[in-house]
């Protein structure tokens, strides 16, 4: 069974013979492109193993985060420019951070909040109170019950048990917490959970598995290949498992892409990896090849066993939202509009070193080539040039003065409609 939101894949169609059909996202699907960068949150029993993954050695007993506050959580996305946070609630281990009845190897059983706390609901709240948009990680294999990626079991009746497990950690998951921005099913899924995303989340992307509306980049590193294109091929492969690589212009699904990445070396906290704590200018890189390439990051925290967010990782989030700021906040000028040929520029000559492009993507990713053009006082030059645009493309060269600058469409598959063309001088202090 198919969810409305993957059933509800549409064609732009049109009274006009020359518009061909073009791949067209969800309202949901729009929205999670404008938020640009999410905030990932990964926190289980190995943040106290040094580990990446469950080892299943900690005892519950151990497990008392008494610094952990949620709206630290939330002012870190904030500062980073975050438009929402996917939480781990249950990592590949099969501990769940909320107070669930599906098995004893959760919060319930630790003295954190004498048992009763519950981290799903505390962020909620917190999200809540702060207009951020919540999402969740629920992953389909478990350690604990024996369970290998996509959820799949070693024999059938062990698959239906586990499946039955999982729906119900769904569905509490999906139905206490108030609405979902993003539901995470790392790894895929073998089995069809449809029924419960289209009653308890039918406002939520979901990545990954049979009801995939968003899809894995490819990599780890935050960085999405250029072109980037937002449609794929139906039944070029399993549903769930596209990555970048399968994009193409001519489509006929909307599968974006998300680029997932880590602010240290590791997935989870561990005594080792401060040093590896990214740069303004690494995470300033990551940001220009994600979302400056038409995709969207979602970029990870990692809690210490205290259950705060570290310090200096929570100043640089703050020195990375900050920098976006100042090279990207203000423009020196902007125009919008239809047409394969758009000039704009400043009221006198200045100098730019990058062009911001980004087209209506409501009405389809319809650019296939431009070019990006300067008048200079030795007349006009070329700046940049590309391919796709989708949401976002910035165009970043050798600072140049212009009086005035023309993006020249070259080849489209429909009258293309630009929602916003700007212009920057990243140095800018």
């Amino acid at each position: 069974m198919l969810i409305p939101l993957l059933a509800s894949w549409v064609l732009a169609q049109s009274a006009s013979p020359e518009v061909p059909k073009l791949a067209l996202p969800t309202a949901q699907q729009v929205a999670w492109a404008d938020a640009e960068v999410g905030m990932f949150v990964h926190f289980a029993p190995n943040t106290w193993q040094d580990a990446e993954y469950d080892q299943l050695s900690t005892p519950l007993e151990a497990i008392d985060p008494k610094a952990l506050d949620t709206n630290q959580w939330v002012r870190v996305a904030q500062s980073m420019g975050a438009g929402y946070i996917v939480f781990v609630a249950k990592h590949v281990g099969g501990f769940c951070w909320w107070q669930t009845e599906t098995t004893e190897y959760s919060v319930k059983n630790t003295p954190w909040r004498g048992g009763k706390g519950d981290l799903m609901r505390e962020l909620a709240e917190s999200c809540r109170k702060a207009n951020m948009k919540l999402g969740v990680y629920l992953s389909p294999a478990d350690t604990k019950h024996g369970i290998e990626v996509g959820g799949r079991a070693e024999t059938p009746e062990k698959q239906k048990e586990y499946e039955q497990l999982f729906r119900r950690q769904l569905v509490e998951l999906l139905s206490n917490y108030g609405s979902m921005f993003e539901v995470w099913f790392d790894g895929s899924l073998v089995f069809d959970v449809g029924d419960i995303l289209a009653q308890h989340a039918p406002d939520a992307v979901v990545f990954q598995g049979p009801q995939a509306s968003i899809r894995w980049v490819g990599n780890e590193d935050g960085v999405a290949p250029y072109p980037a294109w937002n449609s794929v091929k139906f039944g070029a492969r399993p549903w769930g498992v596209y990555t970048a690589e399968d994009g193409t212009p001519d489509g006929d699904r909307w599968l974006p892409n998300e680029c997932d990445a880590r602010i240290r070396n590791t997935w989870f906290w561990n005594t080792r990896n401060a040093p590896t704590l990214k740069s303004v200018e690494q995470l300033m890189d990551m940001y220009e090849r994600s979302v400056g390439h038409g995709a969207v990051l979602l970029l990870n925290h990692t809690p210490d066993p205290t259950g705060a967010i570290p310090e200096a990782d929570v100043l640089r989030a703050a020195e990375f939202g900050a920098e976006i700021r100042r090279r990207y906040g203000t423009s020196i000028a902007d125009i919008a509009g239809p047409g394969r040929k758009l000039q704009l520029g400043p009221s006198a000559p200045r100098t730019i070193d990058c062009v911001i492009t980004m087209e209506d993507i409501a009405q389809g990713e319809r650019v296939r080539s431009y070019s990006i053009e300067g008048l200079t006082s030795e007349g006009w030059k070329e700046l940049a040039r590309g391919t796709a645009i989708g949401h976002k493309k910035i165009d970043r060269f050798a600072p140049v003065e212009v009086a005035q600058v023309r993006v020249l469409v070259h080849e489209a598959a429909a009258e293309p409609i630009f929602r916003r063309i700007a212009l920057h001088d990243t140095r800018r202090k």
